[in-house]
């Protein structure tokens, strides 16, 4: 393929997958925010009154970044998985797309690209709400270190989303993983507490948890502060997608999960 018709491609993927995002905004960015305000309410308007400051800061500012964070990592993840999924089985345009001389690596940055713009945009989102909570007065210690794990962590998640719908056999397949894996490590990941809170078993146990490192890294971005190096979950971030980008690319490489 010319450099223009991998352009074409890719844009015709992207765009398909956006023109959808958007014409359905009620159930794609929507919920994700009404969520985020309830856990607010919940957790940093009447629990965040009793629990007081955690690293020297309120309980809600505290919060702040996990909960934009969990809002990006669940819809990126869901918008690939599901966007793969129904090309798949419903469309039936994955079979196109796999005849055609599209190179692996164009196929995968076409169906993630939708996935890592709605998690941005969604993040976005629940930060804006999120200042309502706090006053105007969210500290930000870094914006770069901020869009920076906001995008790589969308693109993890949309990595992670396509090898669930590469493999995914029916509906059940695509929402096993979110409600039984991705939902409880996000959960123990660090959203509402800090590490140091924990009896040290459980600290250990925590370090296994790749979602913690994620979490720690873009609280890092606002507090300046975390309960773990940046470096360290740089790494992290990076050790994930050079990992899920491979295993994409031989899967579709070699088209296990995908021929009937």
């Amino acid at each position: 393929m010319t450099p223009y018709q991998k352009w074409i491609s890719l844009y015709t993927m992207l765009r398909k997958d956006v023109v959808r995002m958007f014409r359905i905004w009620v159930q794609t960015f929507i919920p994700s925010v009404v969520t985020s305000v309830l856990y607010f309410l919940v957790f940093g308007t009447i629990l965040g009154s009793r629990i007081g400051e955690i690293q020297g800061v309120d309980y809600m500012t505290f919060v702040v970044p996990g909960l934009v964070m969990l809002a990006i990592v669940t819809t990126s993840y869901a918008n690939t998985s599901f966007t793969f999924f129904s090309s798949k089985f419903f469309m039936r345009s994955i079979d196109e797309v796999l005849v055609s001389p599209t190179p692996p690596w164009l196929l995968i940055a076409g169906f993630i690209g939708g996935g890592v713009l709605r998690g941005i945009i969604t993040g976005a989102l629940v930060l804006i709400v999120a200042l309502f909570f706090t006053g105007l007065s969210l500290p930000i210690a870094s914006v770069l270190i901020i869009a920076g794990f906001a995008f790589l962590t969308a693109l993890v998640f949309s990595l992670a989303g396509l090898v669930n719908g590469i493999y995914a056999k029916s509906m059940d397949g695509i929402n096993i993983v979110p409600t039984f894996v991705l939902t409880p490590l996000v959960y123990l990941g660090g959203v509402f507490y800090s590490i140091h809170q924990l009896p040290e078993w459980w600290q250990t146990l925590t370090y296994t948890n790749p979602l913690f490192y994620l979490i720690n890294g873009f609280r890092y971005g606002f507090l300046g502060s975390a309960d773990i190096a940046l470096w360290i979950s740089t790494g992290v971030l990076v050790l994930l997608i050079s990992i899920l980008a491979g295993l994409n690319w031989y899967f579709i490489k070699t088209g296990l999960g995908l021929k009937q």
